[in-house]
C-alpha cells in the first residue's frame, strides 16, 4: 500500500474553465480518506486525476516519492470502484473477479487464490458461480469491490460505490465496507460520497471540498466539533447549523455576544479586548439547543414541528426578512408545539463564534 501527496493540483477545462485551483493533501499508508462537497464542487474530477482519467493542469500527483502525472492509469497501481457497477453481464462472478488478473496473464493458481480470498472477506463464495443478473445490487457492488481486491493495488477508490443502493442496503454495504477497512489495515483508500453519515462513519479523515478548493481537513469529530468556517460548519451535521448574528459585549477566556435577535449568546472561544464590538456570527448545532432556565440564547415562536420519535425537529419564525430559520433537535417527542413560544439555550463549550466567515477559535 502506499502514501499518496497532492501538490497544488489544479484542474481547467478549455483553459478558462478552473474546476479545481491548489489542492494540497497528504493521504498516509493505511488511511480511509473521504471526500464530501455539494454538486459541482470538484470531488469526483479529483478521485478521477488520481487515477489517471483526467489529466492534470497544473501541479504535481506523487504516489510513493514518485510523480505519477504522465503515467497511464493502469501503471499507477490504483484500483477503482465505480458508481455504476460496470460487471460484464455474460461473465459469472467468478470470470468478473478473474479478467484484470488474466488480462495481466497472472498464472491460474494465483488467480483462483485471490479470487478465494476477496470472494471469503466480502461474504461471496457461494455466489462466485452466478451471473451479474442473478445477485441484489448489494452483491453486485460486493463483486465490483472484490474486482479490485484481487488486483492488490497500491490505493483505493472509491466513487460513490453505494448512491445506487436502497436505505437498507446501503446501511448494509456501509457496515461491510467498514469491515472490509478493519480486516485490511494498510490498505489506503480514498472515498467520495455526498452522504454524510457515510463520511463522518467510514473516514479516517473527511476532505471537504468547496470553492475549487479544499475547505477544511480532520477527522470527523474535527469537522463537526471544531469548524474552521462557515461552509463547514453548516455543511456537516443535519440539520446545519444554526447561525445567529451579533455583536460581541464582553471578551476574554468566555466571550459574550448580543445577538440580533435579542437573546445572549457565551462561548468558551477566547477572545481580546480588540475583539470588542466586532460584528459575528453565533454557530450552534440543532442538538446542541436546550430550553433556557435563565437569561435565553434565542426565543421564538414555533413554525412547525417534525416528530421523529427519538427526536423532535422544531423549527422558529425568523425574527427578521433576512434571518435564516432557527432549528432545534430536542430529545423525545414535542407534540402539539406549533405555535408555542420556546426559550432555548447552550452550552458555552457547543457555541462557536464566525468572524468574516472563519472561525475565531483558529486565529
Amino acid at each position: 500500500m502506499a502514501d499518496l501527496k497532492l501538490t497544488n493540483v489544479g484542474k481547467t477545462y478549455g483553459g478558462a474553465v478552473d474546476v479545481l485551483r491548489d489542492v494540497n493533501l497528504d493521504v498516509k499508508k493505511g488511511e480511509l480518506i473521504v471526500f464530501v462537497g455539494p454538486s459541482g464542487c470538484g470531488k469526483s474530477t479529483l478521485l478521477r486525476m488520481i487515477a489517471g482519467l483526467e489529466s492534470i493542469t497544473s501541479g504535481m500527483l506523487e504516489i510513493d516519492g514518485e510523480m505519477v502525472n504522465e503515467m497511464p492509469p493502469a501503471q499507477r497501481g490504483i484500483a477503482m470502484v465505480f458508481q455504476s457497477y460496470a460487471l460484464y453481464p455474460h461473465m459469472t462472478v467468478r470470470e468478473n473477479m478473474a479478467f484484470a488478473l488474466k488480462i495481466a496473464k497472472k498464472p491460474q493458481a494465483d488467480i483462483d487464490a485471490a479470487i478465494e480470498k476477496a470472494a471469503r472477506m466480502l461474504q461471496l463464495t457461494e455466489y462466485l458461480d452466478r451471473l451479474p443478473k442473478a445477485l441484489s445490487g448489494g452483491q453486485r457492488q460486493r463483486v465490483a469491490i472484490g474486482r479490485s481486491i484481487v488486483r492488490d493495488p497500491k490505493v483505493y477508490l472509491f466513487d460513490e460505490p453505494l448512491s445506487n443502493l436502497d436505505a437498507g442496503l446501503r446501511v448494509a454495504t456501509r457496515i461491510e465496507i467498514a469491515q472490509l477497512k478493519e480486516s485490511m489495515p494498510d490498505s489506503t483508500m480514498i472515498y467520495v460520497t455526498h452522504d454524510q453519515v457515510e463520511a463522518m462513519t467510514l473516514a479516517s479523515r473527511i476532505v471537504v471540498l468547496a470553492n475549487k478548493g479544499i475547505a477544511q481537513v480532520g477527522t470527523p469529530l474535527e469537522l463537526y466539533e471544531r469548524p474552521e468556517n462557515e461552509f463547514v460548519a453548516q455543511f456537516i451535521g443535519s440539520p446545519s447549523m444554526n447561525l445567529l448574528p451579533g455583536e460581541i459585549t464582553g471578551t476574554g477566556q468566555q466571550t459574550t455576544i448580543a445577538l440580533d435577535a435579542g437573546g445572549t449568546a457565551v462561548s468558551n472561544v477566547p477572545t481580546q479586548e480588540a475583539d470588542m464590538g466586532l460584528r459575528v456570527n453565533v454557530g450552534v448545532r440543532p442538538e446542541d439547543m436546550v430550553p433556557a432556565q435563565d437569561t435565553p440564547l434565542f426565543s421564538g415562536t414555533v413554525s412547525f414541528s417534525e416528530a421523529l420519535g427519538e427526536v423532535t425537529l422544531v423549527y422558529f419564525e425568523g425574527t427578521a426578512p433576512d434571518q435564516n430559520t432557527v432549528i432545534a433537535k430536542l430529545p423525545g417527542v414535542h407534540a402539539n408545539v406549533r405555535g408555542q413560544d420556546m426559550a432555548l439555550t447552550a452550552d458555552p463549550a457547543k457555541v462557536q463564534v464566525f468572524h468574516d466567515g472563519r472561525s475565531m477559535y483558529f486565529r
